[in-house]
């Protein structure tokens, strides 16, 4: 099956579960605060509806417009904006009648949803299938490092021991957590046997986003492509799985660092791969995206080791994961307003390719549980039209003891609506762009 289809596939149906459940996390303590629920919807049903059917006082249904779903609930100043029945009296069944707390509780429940599944998801994953990993001992010929952090003390060949002075399990970690967390020291095993504590830079995460420098350390393997992504420059150019990379612009490539250096040295100019199929000797013209990308990961020349999980460690070790996923997201949130970051906001498209191109469920549920996250993050921001923003309002309410203003509060809805609204077209619109120019 094409790439693109599984990927579809998998997040169709991953938002679909997590939309619902959301939805959920709304539409149960409204039950249980006895309010009125009068729509629950997967999905946006614009003028007309695939499917719906009234059970009770609810109807329930699935839109054409997948961009999201939503419970209508009685009494409530939403993005539906039904003003005719916020000019009713209020009735005892509406949103508006229940307390503030009760009311905070039912706009709180999507967020937690999401939360609690994220979590629960990692900790599924660990206990199922345990965690892969590469410890130094199964990386002999270590990793490579950019001449930009060898002025901290780094050499090729080294082996990371450890972060903080403590144990690093994944040796394929090291950048992720140079670039999101607070790492002071890195003690690494060099070549010649000698192990050294380099003290790291405090905003080195700020110079490696800066500098576009994401993976100062590579693995030292040899330049064999595993993978080539879909309409990257690679999979243009007609690179293909299993090529073994000869040379570029005439340098020989011994190594996959090698290759990696030189494509970063020829961002946007076009060069010519040499490279070996099926002991025949070829030859392409690709170009390198802004960030000296092909699109290409390389064959792994290590073993990849698991380790399992009891049902008891599966559960402090997930909820570690679950932790880290969120703090980690939060932290690197704030790229999200420089200007290099906004280029780099994605919508469908981006969320899309977080899947991998044939189906495998552990990879599937660790990035479902990590979009889980992701939208409980973004659906607390203090937004008007997000959860997040009914949720100021109600603790302005609870802390003053009064409402805000209705006529005040339908403005925010629509102020809050169009931003959103941009937003996911200024994001999905950098997909489109990325998906035409970034060829």
């Amino acid at each position: 099956m094409d790439p693109f289809i599984v990927k579809a596939i998998q997040l169709l149906l991953s938002l679909s579960l997590l939309i619902v459940l959301h939805e959920f996390g709304h539409f149960i303590p409204a039950k249980l605060f006895k309010t009125r629920v009068e729509k629950f919807f997967l999905f946006f049903d614009v003028k007309f509806a695939l499917f719906k059917k009234k059970i009770g006082d609810t109807v329930y249904g699935i839109g054409w417009l997948p961009l999201g779903g939503y419970v209508k609930i009685s009494g409530m100043i939403d993005e539906s904006m039904d003003k005719e029945q916020m000019a009713q009296p209020p009735q005892e069944w509406e949103f508006r009648s229940k307390p503030a707390w009760q009311r905070l509780i039912i706009m709180l429940g999507g967020v937690t949803v999401n939360l609690v599944l994220g979590f629960l998801l990692f900790m599924m994953i660990l206990f199922v299938w345990g965690t892969n990993y590469i410890g130094p001992d199964e990386m002999p010929e270590g990793f490579a490092v950019v001449d930009e952090f060898k002025k901290f003390g780094f050499e090729d060949g080294d082996r990371v021991l450890q972060i903080n002075g403590e144990e690093l399990q994944n040796s394929l970690d090291i950048n992720r957590k140079l670039f999101m967390r607070d790492v002071k020291t890195v003690t690494v095993l060099h070549q010649n046997g000698t192990e050294e504590t380099i003290n790291i830079p405090e905003n080195i995460g700020e110079q490696m986003f800066e500098d576009g420098i994401m993976q100062p350390f590579i693995p030292i393997q040899r330049p064999i492509l595993d993978s080539v992504a879909a309409k990257t420059a690679a999979d243009v150019a007609g690179l293909q799985k299993g090529d073994s990379i000869i040379s570029i612009n005439d340098q020989e490539i011994g190594y996959w660092h090698e290759m990696t250096k030189n494509t970063r040295a020829n961002k946007n100019k076009e060069m010519e791969i040499v490279f070996k199929r099926d002991g025949e000797i070829k030859s392409v013209m690709a170009t390198p995206d802004e960030d000296g990308i092909l699109g290409v990961t390389p064959r792994r020349d290590f073993e990849v080791k698991t380790r399992k999980y009891g049902f008891a460690e599966s559960i402090t070790e997930g909820f570690k994961d679950g932790y880290w996923t969120l703090r980690d997201y939060v932290y690197q949130f704030k790229y999200v307003f420089t200007k290099k970051g906004a280029t780099q906001v994605g919508g469908f498209g981006a969320i899309g390719g977080m899947f991998p191109d044939a189906w495998n469920w552990q990879a599937f549920w660790h990035t479902t549980a990590l979009i889980s996250i992701i939208l409980a993050f973004m659906n607390i921001l203090p937004i008007p039209a997000l959860d997040g923003g009914h949720v100021m309002f109600l603790l302005y309410e609870i802390i003053t003891g009064r409402k805000p203003n209705e006529k005040f509060m339908e403005y925010a809805q629509m102020v809050g609506f169009f931003i959103l609204i941009a937003l996911v077209l200024y994001a999905n619109g950098n997909d489109i762009y990325r998906a035409i120019f970034d060829k």
